[in-house]
């Protein structure tokens, strides 16, 4: 149901290497996605990202989730020896399948983790079909 697509992952960690030596920012946020009853959920770890600074946009099934984690604010005079939390602007991109209901999807933020439950579109959902027989049967005249 979720196809994961994110082509040129490989070439931007190399130019970040490349261009930033000893820098370990992440290319993508990470993610889990699962099968819950009726809906997909979808975890992105962002731990110290607020949730004004989180964006999400769907167009046709295209999901986007961007987030923006600043620099933590020190006092006058504060510096800063060693940094190793990455800071700025991420961006995951998931294509979702047409059975499911971007009409409805819901988003929740606590402890650092942006949770998603996308439901299964109820056209796509199994369901029964009864067969009528004997009595029920009717000759078509024309």
């Amino acid at each position: 149901m979720l196809m994961r697509t994110d082509p040129f992952r490989e070439l931007d960690r190399l130019t970040e290497q490349l261009l930033r030596p000893g820098t370990s920012r992440p290319a993508v946020m990470s993610m889990d996605a699962y099968r819950e009853g009726d809906a997909y959920v979808v975890s992105f770890d962002l731990p110290g990202v607020s949730p004004e600074a989180i964006d999400i946009d769907v167009e046709r099934n295209m999901l986007t989730v961007k987030a923006e984690r600043r620099a933590a604010e020190h006092g006058d005079g504060v510096h800063v020896d060693l940094s190793e939390r990455p800071v700025g602007v991420f961006t995951r991109q998931i294509v979702l399948a047409d059975a499911l209901d971007t009409e409805r999807i819901g988003a929740d933020y606590e402890a650092g983790v942006l949770t998603l439950r996308i439901p299964i579109a109820e056209r796509a959902k199994a369901r029964k079909i009864s067969v009528g027989g004997g009595s029920a049967r009717r000759e078509i005249t024309s």
